[in-house]
């Protein structure tokens, strides 16, 4: 069980923190928002997340991000 905190902790934060900063909010607000929203709708805003989750992956395979124009 401590694994999958861990495992939680270092990839499920990414999330927020990735949409916190699109849209200008503190990371602990978002991740307040998204509790808040799982026990009022019963488990949606936990669906929603793990589905930004994996969209935010898919992004990042097809999209590098690069520094300079020499990283070519």
């Amino acid at each position: 069980m401590l694994r999958f905190r861990f495992f939680l902790e270092k990839y499920g934060f990414a999330v927020s923190s990735r949409l916190a900063e699109k849209l200008g909010m503190r990371a602990k607000d978002i991740r307040i928002l998204f509790i808040y929203g799982t026990f009022a709708t019963l488990g949606a805003g936990f669906g929603i997340y793990l589905l930004l989750a994996s969209l935010l992956r898919i992004k990042d395979c097809f999209f590098v991000k690069r520094n300079s124009v020499f990283d070519l």
